[in-house]
């Protein structure tokens, strides 16, 4: 079976060539190129950085006068990576339609995301976009969202941290924030409750799968030759063989999910199905059949799980660096809930509501500082469908791969100046004129692009900050969370970021005064 490897070489070098040769060159533009070699580009440089890949990024896009930088590697695609605002805004807003996610794209996630939102395009997109724009606009789900949080958090997650307090043991607060994410994300989308927040029980299957799953997807975008994961799979063997055993596990739980829904549903309702709170139960009742619907669902978990439980994961490690900002967010928490001491432990005067949480602004200040140093996502990709021009004046061929990476532009001096390097909260903040109040100042969401931005903009992005602040306000107004390690934490990227061997930590009750 060799043989397929030699001819997906050839192709591939023959691919590469012709694009060099025909590839429309543009004298002035000052776009920067990472050293390269002949016919296989930067591929030596890219493998010889593999596993430092988005440092590797973005140093080069510090050295690009433009924030901008092209890569051209051996058995991949002409590659555009960006931090400039202008061009992502472009990509994302100004021309959307040339910048579809694309086959190449949707090929990585296909197996496991199938037809969902996140990974397709065109009418497809648009249908499921409109769905569930509809479903996360209505009042009734962001109560049921406080709803679950509160039973979740309450029942469950505090007398974690309190059996971990009393015990004095080590616990992993990445995932502790993960199985309670994932149990959230099941009630409100799918009205099933996977019970993930006993950590003397295994993980659900239906977990483990998901993990596997998405980490091996993730791998295939990164690996330094593009097509040998395509091989593995026609051959099945090595990982693709685990994710393919993994996403069968993923769709049958899923599918059995739905079924066991619609049972339900139809013998408590003399066969009609009606209206309910998670997204599951009104997705069938619009009618989808059940492999759209598992397909969704499937999208809906992976960016309602990962995303938040990670950017709670590094605010809770920022902070421990940083009490003076940790005792801010704590002020603000018993200021707006009110509350008083109770044998040492301050009782709130009312439990979080939507509306208060609303005002937790300098705890949502430090949020979108740590997902700016530290985004769930740290780069999206699209690919286009028609030569064009980025407003930075690089060229962009058709069919090349055009990233945009929030994680670099989070670290450009151009765009957060000298101190971007420093956990600032306060440069969220502006102070108007004839107000003593500092205000949320607005930010330009294409130098920000955590949430992306333009028509694909994240439809949970409100959902999320409620969760987060919701959870982070809960833990910080009764404990303390402090790491067993002194050490740099360290940032893998997979398709939603984590912190590589968990976030190891003891959990301390908050003193009476909050400090």
């Amino acid at each position: 079976m060799l043989w397929y490897y030699f001819i997906f070489l050839a192709l591939s070098i023959l691919s590469f060539l012709i694009k060099r040769i025909i590839t429309p060159k543009n004298p002035n533009t000052t776009t920067h190129t990472p050293p390269s070699h002949p016919l296989i580009g930067c591929l030596i440089s890219f493998y010889n950085n593999r596993h430092r890949l988005l440092d590797w990024y973005t140093l080069h896009l510090s050295q690009s006068p433009t924030q901008t930088i092209l890569l051209h590697r051996l058995g991949a695609r002409r590659t555009i990576v960006t931090a400039n605002p202008l061009n992502v805004e472009y990509i994302l807003k100004t021309n959307f339609i040339n910048f579809p996610k694309g086959k190449p794209f949707t090929e990585i996630l296909g197996d496991l995301l199938g037809c969902g939102i996140f990974n397709v395009d065109g009418e497809l997109w648009s249908t499921q976009r409109k769905l569930a724009s509809h479903e996360f606009s209505t009042r009734s789900l962001k109560e049921f969202i406080v709803k679950n949080l509160e039973d979740e958090v309450k029942q469950r997650l505090i007398p974690l941290l309190e059996e971990a307090c009393n015990s004095n043991n080590v616990i992993d607060m990445q995932d502790v924030l993960r199985r309670l994410t994932f149990d959230i994300v099941c009630k409100v989308s799918l009205g099933y409750d996977p019970c993930c927040l006993d950590l003397s029980k295994p993980l659900p299957p239906l977990l483990s799968a998901f993990d596997r799953a998405s980490e091996i997807s993730a791998m295939r975008a990164t690996s330094p030759v593009f097509f040998i994961w395509k091989v593995k799979r026609l051959l099945n063997i090595g990982s693709e063989k685990s994710l393919k055993e993994a996403v069968k596990l993923v769709h049958q739980s899923v599918i059995k999910i739905i079924k066991n829904k619609k049972k339900e549903l139809s013998e408590k309702n003399d066969g009609n199905i009606v209206s309910g709170s998670d997204l599951l139960t009104k997705l069938l009742e619009a009618g989808h059949d059940e492999i759209m619907v598992r397909d969704m669902v499937i999208s809906m978990i992976m960016a309602g799980r990962d995303t938040t439980s990670a950017a709670m994961t590094w605010l809770f490690s920022l902070l421990s660096k940083h009490p003076n900002k940790e005792a801010l967010i704590v002020k603000g928490v018993r200021k707006i809930f009110g509350g008083k001491n109770n044998n040492d432990k301050f009782e709130l005067a009312r439990s979080f509501d939507y509306e208060g949480l609303k005002e937790m602004k300098y705890l949502k200040a430090c949020l979108c500082e740590s997902m700016r140093l530290y985004p769930p996502v740290a780069w999206d990709s699209k690919h286009a469908a028609r030569d064009d021009v980025l407003p930075d004046g690089t060229r962009v061929g058709k069919g090349d791969k055009v990233t945009y990476f929030p994680y670099g532009m989070g670290r450009m001096e151009e765009l957060w100046g000298k101190d971007w390097r420093e956990f600032k909260p306060d440069r969220w903040f502006e102070r108007r004129e004839g107000d003593d109040n500092e205000v949320l100042k607005y930010v330009n969401p294409y130098k920000f692009s955590v949430f992306q931005a333009g028509p694909r903009v994240c439809l949970g992005k409100e959902m999320a900050f409620i969760e987060m602040e919701y959870v982070v306000s809960t833990i910080l107004n009764g404990f303390e969370i402090r790491p067993v390690s002194v050490d740099q934490p360290v940032y893998v990227p997979l398709l939603t970021a984590h912190m590589a061997g968990g976030f190891k930590v003891r959990v301390h009750k908050r003193v009476q005064n909050g400090k």
